[in-house]
């Protein structure tokens, strides 16, 4: 391969990785777009079948038309159309009130997979606009609910990012499970250890542990778990 043709490909990769990373965003579009009521975007919910499919996410409208089979009447996304279900991206609970756009209580990491979810949608279908209400204004800009969502969001992937860097200093333990004889978890260096996630609270509102192997001289730091009916100096314990 020849160096000019190496050099072009290498820039094509560098577009692509900057083109990921920087989704425009459904407001940073300078087109003026059409503005959706709620009862507006109701009728593009799939069951007129001259109409188009629409939905809402974080109050962006997007055509999901070409994923008929899905959104459709009878599609497994059909609860999506015709409406801005924000939550139950996450909350998977597509009944009655859970159908809803306001994404109050979620943890940061809960509202950054929505914003995920509206970024996929930016890439797959075609955004048509914004629904008036709690993201965007009757002018189409938007709101402090918007806002606050995406510094959620933010903060969720920076949480997120410490966690991940912060758990690669301590080795996680080996595990394997079967049908026949349950989970173990083992070290090939040091020993078992439930340990808590740094910052799980922070990014979920919830605590969970992992299992983490140590050496003899750490086992005495403070918030550290013996898996039950395991010895104190197993390097292998049945979970």
């Amino acid at each position: 391969m020849g160096r000019s043709a190496f050099v072009g490909i290498a820039v094509s990769v560098a577009l692509l990785a900057f083109s990921y990373k920087f989704i425009l965003k459904p407001h940073q579009h300078n087109k003026p777009l059409k503005l959706f009521t709620p009862q507006e975007l109701a009728l593009y919910n799939g069951t007129d079948q001259s109409l188009p499919i629409f939905l809402g996410i974080l109050g962006s409208v997007f055509d999901v038309t070409k994923g008929k089979s899905h959104y459709g009447v009878g599609g497994s996304y059909n609860h999506f159309a015709g409406r801005d279900a924000s939550r139950a991206f996450v909350s998977g609970n597509f009944t009655g009130d859970a159908l809803t756009d306001t994404l109050h209580g979620l943890s940061s990491s809960e509202v950054k997979s929505v914003v995920e979810w509206r970024d996929f949608y930016v890439r797959t279908y075609k955004f048509l606009g914004w629904l008036v209400g709690r993201y965007y204004d009757d002018q189409g800009q938007p709101t402090k609910h918007l806002k606050a969502a995406e510094a959620k969001a933010a903060r969720g992937a920076q949480l997120l990012e410490k966690q991940k860097s912060e758990e690669e200093k301590v080795p996680s333990c080996n595990s394997k499970w079967s049908q026949d004889e349950g989970g173990e978890v083992w070290c090939d260096s040091g020993y078992p250890r439930l340990m808590q996630r740094p910052v799980e609270i922070a990014l979920t509102g919830k605590a969970s542990k992992r299992c983490v192997c140590l050496k003899e001289e750490e086992l005495e730091n403070p918030g550290l778990e013996v898996y039950e009916e395991c010895d104190y100096l197993a390097k292998a314990c049945k979970v």
